[in-house]
């Protein structure tokens, strides 16, 4: 009924929407002279958010071609490194020739980003990206729109999302370094303790946690609240719809990616009214560069994707209702996780003052949980002055958080780099 709802309207406003599309095309002709009038520019503004608020956002292109290292420019590179019908690896490859300019003659640390799996694509992580790249060589997990994947692929669940992290970490090669950005936390934690379990010797060097809900009992935000008010049959039968045609993965059950949009809206409804009635006096006031900056913000913000109706029900139970983790009882593939059996894998925990959606102290648990690692492997930070977004993307990220994270790793990384030889190849570690 859901998706049902959502075609009838989109197709419904398809007459209106093309209407809207000719009347902006006609209010910003160079050959309409009376385009720079009052009511040319009113007419043009409302019909272009019109024409925005009704179509339809695909998935937005990275748009990172080059960064400038220490002021010279460096090409980059987008590689796909490796895919499973669920997700790719994509590597940001930076020319080396541009690098060795800029004065970097050795390979820098290798770390994968682990993007949320909770509604938008990847690319809400550019920023994120851009800092990383900087001094690391940078990784990135791109999920895939479960309504793009066709039945016969399977299922996607939560436990399948802990395997596909163990096996990118297996790509990156020996003590790779992981960032898991707000969702990814549980099931990242989960994969670094089994590896670390394993003794395997792509187990990460370090792992960064932001904004994730370790354990989400503490502060609990209204999104929590939600979780824990509502019966999990709720979930099933009000948040959970059929994938129609005629789209590759019609017949799949989905938690649809315009729901969680709506969701996040309606939580800052007023702040998303104010920021379209300002684009609107910008347009008409002739700001361009204001109203640039409103579309590339929504033209990330409304590209939403579909999660599997297993990866988005198991999520709710495991994290948000049964807590299995932080209680020690998370169980994968048979096997209990136990993060207590971390022991060399240096940890950072980093909140936002003000995050409405993982409340302080859900990502600091992680350091109860890892509680085999020495003090001098841990470290948490909580930054001033910002919300969820703030502290993965930003000025504050960008000038406080990001050099954080950059020395855990850097440090991490010459620690490793004095191991002797033989420890390489770590023996598995016995459970007591």
């Amino acid at each position: 009924m859901l998706y049902s709802l959502y075609e009838a309207s989109f197709y419904a406003a398809t007459p209106l929407r093309a209407a809207a599309r000719i009347t902006r095309d006609f209010w910003s002709s160079p050959l309409n002279p009376a385009r720079d009038s009052d009511i040319g520019r009113r007419l043009y503004a409302n019909a272009d958010l019109f024409a925005n608020l009704t179509r339809r956002y695909g998935k937005p292109d990275w748009g990172i071609d080059t960064i400038e290292i220490d002021g010279q420019p460096v090409r980059v590179r987008l590689e796909e490194v490796w895919s499973s019908p669920w997700c790719k690896l994509t590597h940001f490859a930076r020319d080396m020739a541009d690098m060795r300019r800029a004065g970097r003659r050795t390979r820098e640390p290798a770390v994968l980003i682990a993007a949320p799996l909770s509604g938008h694509y990847a690319t809400l992580l550019r920023g994120t990206v851009e800092a990383f790249l900087q001094d690391h060589e940078v990784y990135i997990t791109e999920w895939t729109n479960a309504r793009d994947v066709p039945m016969m692929e399977g299922r996607f669940d939560f436990h399948d999302y802990i395997d596909h992290i163990r096996e990118m970490l297996r790509v990156l090669g020996p003590r790779p370094h992981v960032v898991a950005v707000c969702q990814p936390g549980p099931p990242v934690l989960a994969a670094a303790a089994l590896m670390a379990e394993d003794g395997e010797e792509c187990r990460p060097g370090s792992m960064t946690f932001m904004g994730s809900p370790i354990d989400a009992r503490l502060s609990p935000t209204v999104t929590n609240k939600l979780a824990e008010e509502r019966p999990f049959t709720w979930f099933q039968t009000t948040m959970i719809d059929t994938v129609p045609p005629p789209h590759p993965g019609m017949g799949r059950r989905v938690y649809p990616g315009f729901v969680q949009l709506a969701s996040f809206m309606s939580m800052n409804a007023a702040k998303h009214e104010e920021a379209h009635q300002r684009y609107l006096r910008q347009l008409m006031d002739g700001d361009g560069d204001g109203a640039e900056q409103h579309l590339t913000f929504y033209d990330e913000y409304l590209s939403v994707l579909d999660l599997t109706e297993e990866f988005y029900l198991q999520t709710v139970d495991v994290v948000f209702q049964r807590h299995l983790l932080p209680k020690g009882e998370l169980e994968h593939r048979g096997r209990l996780v136990r993060p207590e059996l971390i022991t060399d894998i240096s940890l950072l925990t980093v909140e936002g003052e003000n995050d409405d959606i993982s409340g302080i102290g859900q990502t600091q648990a992680a350091h109860d949980l890892c509680s085999g690692l020495p003090a001098d492997f841990k470290q948490d930070y909580v930054q001033p002055k910002v919300g969820h977004y703030g502290v993965f993307n930003g000025a504050r990220f960008r000038d406080e958080i990001y050099p954080r994270v950059r020395s855990v790793i850097w440090t991490a990384e010459m620690a490793l780099a004095r191991e002797p030889a033989n420890a390489a190849r770590p023996k598995r570690i016995k459970a007591a």
